[in-house]
């Protein structure tokens, strides 16, 4: 009797290890994805970045042709 409890709580344990491999494996996994969509996100953020830096300088840029435009209006009497 003994020993088929004994064979009864090995075959358990074995059980339970061979699950805690598979869910080794499956957090592996996940993690390596959490890590790809972390650098896919950190790409996004330097491209908004980047497309903010665009719009600042044509802002910039349309400030400085309508000072251009209003000076020729004033040179010209226009207004």
């Amino acid at each position: 009797m003994t020993d088929n409890i004994e064979n009864l709580i090995l075959e358990h344990l074995r059980a339970i290890r061979a699950e805690m491999g598979s869910t080794k494996d499956d957090l592996r996994e996940i993690k390596s994805r959490v890590t790809t969509l972390e650098a896919g996100q950190a790409t996004i953020i330097q491209q908004i970045g980047h497309l903010t830096g665009m719009a600042a300088e044509q802002h910039v840029r349309y400030d400085r042709l309508l000072e251009r435009i209003e000076r020729l209006e004033r040179r010209l009497d226009i207004v």
